[in-house]
């Protein structure tokens, strides 16, 4: 048997290591991917205010991957063909390659079962003038944008310390991005930098997101159990914000950047402009864009995908009203419904539907924070769908492992600055991530796991989980020990 895993992401590589450990050598396990790096996406946000560097985030897989027994192929997938056709007997995917010896080749390849674990597709095209490439945004999507933002970041503290004033915003790109959290631990690491290098009274500190309230972060937001007493996580991320002097816009949807200035509209209707010295804002996010055929080659890429492009699995895809949505909406196996042998992890499958109530201006532009899909429930989804292709080539009948977001929790470990000594990070957990109104009244989640506190040993916690999680990645002795 084969499996052929599009992604080398937090989700993919979870599956690629967890299949490769568990099938025998007379399986094959191919991981198709258009980058030679592995990145450690959550430790960006500390290469982009320099304190860490890029080969510090990052390493290459080919070497893991030889060790492992996995077949690295580095090229982008592009076409998926899950009938095969005169050709083939079998199903397969068409990629190009994107290495320094394969740039441009066509590569076909065969398989028994498919795992979509391709992740998103920066959409900095859709805010005109948005990103580091051909905008005038900084951005920590990639460990080298990163690395640009730390550049731009070093100059203006150079002027800041001859007496200039400068103004940082720092947020969400578009009406509809996702990662929030990423957005707020820049933030809030940002602030804390330029405190350390002696000019944060020279600054003016902006976030501007498009979550209706503070600590919403795509979620819906959370509600705390906190001396006796239930605090929304609003009171929560309001009081860090107050304390560290920074400011907040929130409900917008920016239209466009300009050289030094943002331009958005906010859920009033109204429209704004702010000046900056630096922004960073992150993109919306679509799926690749991966086209899929039927065996007499028509194009069947609207009944497998969204039209954001991402894979449709087991959920509930019916419009409904945010009333009406049930934690059932979720998927539960991230099985294709047409074709049982293809799956979709991590940001590549589609949601059933926002977490976050979706809200729209006068003007009707969509204002809403787009679900997230990221960090651990991602890997958690790597873990479930490896087990159940093993099952499955085992003999079993159908999948076996399901990770609805309906019944699993998450722990996040945001920052709010790096330093051993004086750093802070906000550690929170929900359970579960979507929320049950039914089972959790009021709170849609269970009180006695959903959590949040914020300290110097929430920093320690972040640097431990960065090093655990890069040793887990690179595949070192004993990494299946390390839970997702």
């Amino acid at each position: 048997m084969r499996v052929v895993i599009l992604g080398a992401g937090i989700s993919g590589h979870t599956a690629a290591l967890l299949l490769r450990k568990k099938l025998s050598r007379a399986h094959e396990v191919v991981v198709v991917t258009p980058n030679s790096q592995w990145n450690w996406i959550p430790s960006n946000i500390w290469v982009g205010i320099g304190t860490m560097a890029p080969r510090q985030v990052t390493f290459p897989l080919a070497p893991v991957y030889a060790k492992q027994g996995i077949t690295l192929h580095q090229a982008k997938a592009t076409e998926l063909h899950p009938e095969g056709d005169d050709a083939h007997a079998r199903p397969y995917v068409v990629a190009e390659g994107t290495g320094e010896a394969n740039r441009g080749q066509r590569i076909e390849l065969d398989y028994d079962y498919l795992i979509n674990a391709t992740g998103p597709r920066l959409d900095f095209g859709a805010t005109p003038g948005l990103g580091p490439d051909q905008g005038h945004s900084a951005s920590v999507c990639t460990a080298s944008h990163a690395a640009h933002a730390a550049g731009q970041l070093d100059a203006l503290v150079e002027q800041m310390k001859q007496g200039q004033q400068k103004t940082f915003v720092v947020g969400m790109g578009h009406g509809t991005c996702t990662c929030e959290g990423a957005a707020f631990e820049y933030t809030f690491n940002l602030e804390f930098e330029l405190r350390r290098r002696g000019v944060r009274e020279l600054a003016r500190v902006i976030y501007l997101s498009n979550e209706a309230e503070l600590g919403d972060f795509g979620v819906g937001g959370l509600q705390l159990e906190m001396g006796g007493y239930v605090t929304p996580s609003r009171v929560f991320t309001e009081s860090l914000f107050v304390e560290r002097g920074v400011e907040w816009i929130l409900g917008a949807h920016v239209e466009r950047v300009e050289p030094g200035r943002v331009r958005y509209e906010t859920l009033d209707g109204q429209h704004h402009q702010l000046a900056f010295d630096f922004a960073m804002l992150l993109p919306p996010f679509t799926g690749v864009p991966l086209q899929a055929f039927d065996r007499a080659g028509a194009n069947i890429t609207a009944q497998l995908f969204s039209p954001k492009g991402f894979m449709l699995v087991d959920a509930d895809y019916r419009a409904k009203t945010p009333s009406e949505w049930r934690p059932e909406d979720w998927p539960e196996r991230y099985q294709s419904p047409r074709y049982k042998n293809v799956f979709a992890i991590g940001i590549a499958f589609a949601p059933p539907h926002a977490i976050s109530t979706p809200l729209k201006t006068p003007n009707g532009t969509l204002i809403a924070p787009a679900p997230p899909r990221t960090g651990m429930p991602s890997a958690i989804m790597g873990r479930a769908v490896a087990q159940s292709i093993v099952d499955l080539i085992e003999g079993a009948p159908e999948a076996t492992h399901g990770a609805s977001m309906a019944r699993l929790g998450a722990a996040c470990v945001a920052s709010a600055g790096a330093n051993a000594l004086s750093g802070t990070a906000a550690a929170m957990t929900m359970f579960p991530i979507v929320p049950d109104y039914e089972k959790y009244p009021g709170a849609g989640r269970d009180l006695t796991h959903t959590t949040g506190e914020i300290g110097l040993a929430g920093h320690w916690i972040k640097q431990l989980l960065h090093h655990a999680f890069l040793y887990k990645a690179k595949a070192k002795p004993l990494w299946w020990m390390i839970p997702e």
